[in-house]
């Protein structure tokens, strides 16, 4: 298990820490600190009241409630975003309510949740020419468009 030391702000008291809906969930829910309405369209900040030391070799991920997202429209601009190792600052998410209607965040509510994952760093090596694949360079639908099996 990953130890996560983690500090709580003065604006994050009374928040329940990140924690897991159930046992065999893989992302740690996240409640806001804040309340504020999201238009249509609008994106914003929303702090959560705490701050994460992540070890080394490690990332956290910040992703999207499905819940939220089929609801209501409300995910992450830029999901899944990430936190890296070596910031100490408070952990925001960004939210946008790509919904139809206004969207009301309360204090508490959960807004995201967070999954570690490991991190590899690359050596990079340029090359005249990369070996060849099957694949080619095909990009966008190269690899066909029809049914799973066919």
């Amino acid at each position: 298990m990953l130890d996560l030391p983690f500090t709580r702000l003065p604006h994050g008291e009374g928040l329940p820490a990140p924690n897991l809906a159930t046992p065999g969930s893989a992302g740690y829910d996240v409640a806001s600190a804040d309340e504020g309405t999201l238009a249509p369209l609008e994106r914003r900040l929303f702090r959560t009241g705490f701050a994460v030391a992540i070890p080394g070799g490690f990332e956290c991920q910040i992703r999207p409630r499905s819940g939220l997202a089929l609801k209501h429209g409300i995910t992450l601009p830029n999901s899944p975003a990430t936190i890296d190792s070596d910031y100490r600052g408070e952990l925001m998410v960004a939210l946008v309510n790509l919904g139809t209607e206004a969207f009301h965040v309360t204090r508490g509510m959960r807004i995201a949740q967070l999954v570690f994952a490991r991190v590899e760093h690359a050596a990079w090596r340029e090359l005249a020419e990369l070996p060849p694949t099957a694949r080619g360079e095909g990009g966008f639908g190269s690899t066909g468009t029809g049914r799973l099996g066919e």
